[in-house]
């Protein structure tokens, strides 16, 4: 595949599942114990998971792609595959993950801003996300990028019920 962002081909839902493992594994696993990590990569970041978000219509992937390979990736979604139901038009970013190897490149400022014109296009006035509250380095990340919080919700990581911050940035 050639560098940049492209859209998720339907036929590599292998190396999304591979992809999307190692990442949140590389994110959460030092502050998590390894049954709910487990539990969470089973229900969540399975292949047959996977597939099945793949092909839903207001839900889309992309792929960040260096020397041909995918080394960071985004999930957005609209309508009812959010995983709020917001009272505001706008596109959620549920996933935004890169390698280890390949942060403080830029790729994850360069996803967020992709997501940030898909949005555009589709005439949303907001973009927004959940992120953990103990993941101080994205917290900040959002936060230069212009987001602010909103609220809240629960983020069940196998038998952890986690807190995510709600943050938002009004695109229009």
């Amino acid at each position: 595949m050639k560098n940049g962002i492209h859209p998720w081909p339907m036929n590599e839902v292998d190396a999304l599942c591979e992809l999307s493992r190692t990442t949140f594994v590389e994110t959460f696993a030092a502050q998590n114990t390894e049954e709910d990590m487990a539990a969470y990569l089973d229900s969540h970041l399975s292949i047959e998971k996977l597939q099945e978000e793949l092909t839903e219509s207001s839900a889309a992937f992309y792929g960040h792609y260096v020397d041909g390979q995918a080394v960071a990736y985004l999930k957005v979604n609209q309508a009812q595959t959010q995983t709020e139901q917001v009272s505001f038009e706008g596109l959620e970013v549920e996933r935004l993950y890169v390698l280890k190897a390949h942060k403080g490149k830029g790729l994850g400022k360069a996803l967020m801003v992709y997501a940030e014109d898909l949005a555009r296009s589709e005439g949303l006035a907001w973009i927004w996300l959940g992120v953990w509250e103990h993941n101080v380095a994205a917290i900040s990340f959002y936060q230069l990028g212009g987001f602010a919080a909103f609220g809240s919700h629960v983020f069940q990581l196998g038998s952890d019920a986690q807190t995510d911050i709600l943050m938002r940035k009004r695109l229009r």
